[in-house]
Parts: structure tokens; sequence; C-alpha cells
């Protein structure tokens, strides 16, 4: 049984979820499209999308270090006013077909994402241990509203303020960061405590030498790199196959709702199963997508795949981040957590950067065959860590 304010606060959480995953959700619709609209060459088509990670990438470190000072809320609602100027942004680079202000909107909508991705670790605060997991996992799943949001605002957008495209599009993202800086009002987390801010806990060189911390960072860095890979190009290669963008927002759609819709019961899975099951299941599904990718370029290839690919996400990025909790002392957490998002999104900046480009030099097919060189490093990964954990639990017998 959860207390009623862990209660609330993972409510708000999933809601916050919801509504501000639907700004990056949305993003993801329309930003490539806008981009080659507005960019000097088609090579720089996905480069809004990349300085959007960068932004995630500079932002993780500090918006984690700055909860760890100041408290949860105050940096999600600081996160709030960048998602809020983002959208601001974005829709004058539409009016003035200016990509270089559409790239500034975008890097302030990556400061946005990276407050958002601790989100989920909130939801950990102040937990019992044996609810910590289904916290985690339900917070995940308030993407599931955005999937079916964030799309559809995209769509309903487009022509709010013709012939600027997309224009309104951006302002939503406005809109639905103001709902978060009021719903974050309401949170009431525990203040970070004095002593541990002023513990630091262990040197980062020895929490890094953990394999358990090695193969949490390496799932979210995979599951983000191949996702984001493959889910970067698919607008661009939707268009290129003629097919409408009304079909576009349905495949993305569909991926968003997958890519959430199993936190539902991810948690209870690696409550049974453990992580390791969980996350090479997570790896396998990302390799079936690419395989259904390359199979086919019909509308239903491209939402079959996209859905492989968010169900697989889903397991590899919750599977790590539920191993990552385990590998860290409470004055360990704000270096940790930003450890960790650091590393996974500065390998989405990577495959942002390269998406658009690899997909108009080599092509849509080239794309996902990328992406499993990490998958099977993955795999590999889990195999040792299972033979690692049991030799250690020899010895120690």
């Amino acid at each position: 049984m959860t207390s009623l304010p862990t209660f609330r606060n993972v409510a708000l959480l999933v809601s916050c979820q919801a509504v501000g995953v639907s700004c990056l959700s949305l993003s993801i619709a329309v930003t490539a499209l806008v981009g080659a609209s507005v960019a000097p060459s088609p090579y720089l088509a996905t480069l809004p999308l990349a300085f959007q990670f960068v932004g995630t990438m500079a932002a993780a470190i500090p918006a984690s270090l700055f909860m760890g000072r100041y408290g949860r809320r105050a940096g999600f609602s600081l996160g709030a006013v960048f998602g809020i100027i983002a959208g601001i942004l974005c829709a004058l680079a539409v009016v003035l077909s200016h990509f270089t202000l559409l790239c500034l909107g975008t890097f302030f909508l990556g400061i946005w994402a990276a407050h958002l991705s601790y989100l989920r670790f909130a939801a950990a605060d102040g937990a019992a241990e044996t609810y910590r997991n289904r916290a985690i996992s339900w917070v995940m799943a308030g993407g599931i509203i955005a999937a079916v949001l964030g799309p559809e605002l995209a769509k309903q957008g487009r022509d709010l303020f013709a012939p600027f495209l997309f224009a309104g599009s951006f302002l939503a993202i406005t809109v639905l960061s103001l709902i978060c800086l009021f719903l974050f009002q309401f949170l009431r987390i525990p203040a970070p405590c004095r002593v541990a801010q002023r513990a630091g806990g262990r040197p980062l060189g020895d929490l890094v030498r953990q394999p358990k911390l090695i193969i949490a960072v390496l799932s979210g860095m995979v599951a983000y790199a191949s996702m984001n890979l493959i889910m970067v190009s698919t607008p661009l290669a939707m268009v290129a196959c003629a097919h409408p963008f009304a079909a576009t927002t349905l495949v993305i759609q569909s991926h968003v709702i997958a890519m959430f819709l199993p936190a539902f019961f991810t948690g209870s899975l690696i409550d049974r199963f453990g992580n390791l099951p969980i996350l090479a299941l997570g790896a396998v599904m990302i390799i079936a997508a690419a395989a259904v990718n390359l199979s086919g370029l019909e509308v239903a290839h491209f939402i079959g795949g996209l859905v492989l690919l968010g169900v697989g996400w889903n397991f590899l990025f919750i599977g790590g981040t539920t191993l990552l909790t385990e590998t860290y002392l409470p004055e360990e957490k704000a270096k940790v957590q930003a450890l960790n998002d650091f590393s996974v999104f500065g390998v989405t900046v990577i495959t942002a950067f390269f998406s658009g480009a690899l997909h108009s030099t080599l092509g849509w097919d080239a794309v996902n065959l990328l992406v499993l060189p990490g998958l099977f490093g993955v795999l590999a990964a889990i195999v040792w860590l299972k033979y690692h954990l049991r030799a250690h639990a020899v010895s120690v017998s």
C-alpha cells in the first residue's frame, strides 16, 4: 500500500509526463519537415532536431545538479520556462523562414526535454523500494497521452496560421509548457537532504566501474541511438515514398503509443523476471523493427517497424533506469543520474546530426542496418553481466 502523498505525486508526475512529452512528440512529427523547407541544404533537414538533442545533452548535468540543490519542483519549473520560450522561437522561425532561429528554438526545447527526463527519477524519490519500479514505469506510461496529443496538435496546428505552415503547431508547445508549469507547483517532493548535499559519496571513478552501472548506461544509450536514427528519418522516408502527412502522424502516434503503453506493465515484468531478460527482449525487438522496416515501404511497414521500435525502446530504457537506481547511494544520486542522462543524450546528439545526412546519402535501408551493431553489443554485454554476477555470487558463498 502506498501513502497518499506518494500516490498524489505519482499522479501529478504522470500528468506532467503526458503534457510535457506531447511537446516532444509534436516536435518529432514536424521539425524535420519544417527543417527541410527552410534549411539551405536537404542534408541539414534534421539539424534542428540534432540541436534539440544538443540542448538536452548540455542541460542534463546542470538540471540534475540544480534539482539536487534546490529540489525537483524548482528544477521542473525552470525547464518549463525554456519550453515556453522554445515554442515561441520555433513559431517565429516558421514565419520568418529562419533556419538559425529554428535551431535555437529546438535547442531550448532540448533543455526542456532534459528536465522532463528526470520525471522518472522523481517518481522514485520517496517511494518504497518494492514500489519504485512500478512508480517509474507508471510515470513513463503518461507518454501514452502524448502519443496521441502531440501529433494531433501538430496536424491541427499545421494550417492554423496559413501560409505559415506548422507555426500553430509550434505555438502549441508554448501552451503545453505553460500547463506543465502550473501543474509542477502542486508537487510535494521532499527537499534535498543537506547532509546528502555535503556528502559526495564514492568518487565517480569508482561508481562507473560497477558492471550494473555500465550496462544500465549502455542500454539507455543504445535505446535512444537506435530510436533516434530510425525515428528522425521516418518522416523524410515517408515523404520520399509520397505518403501523405496524415499517414506520417499516424505512424508517429503509433510509435509513441508503443513507447509508453508497455510502461503499465514493464515495472511488473522487471519485478517478476529481473532487469536483464527485459533488457535483452528490448534489444531483440528493435532488431525485429529494423527487419520490418527493411521488408517494405508501405504505411503498414512503417507502422509495424515503428511500433516494434517503440516497445523495444521502452524495455531497454525503463530496464536501464531501474537497474541504474541499484547502483548509487542517496548522496550519489544527482551525479550518477547526471552522468547517465549526459551519456544517453550525448549519443542521441550524434545520431540526430547524422540521421538526415545518412538518409539523404545512403537511404532508408542503411539507416536501419546501422542500428544493429549496437543492439548486438547490448546483448553481448547482458550475457557478460549475467555470468559476472553468477561468478560473484559463487565467490561470496
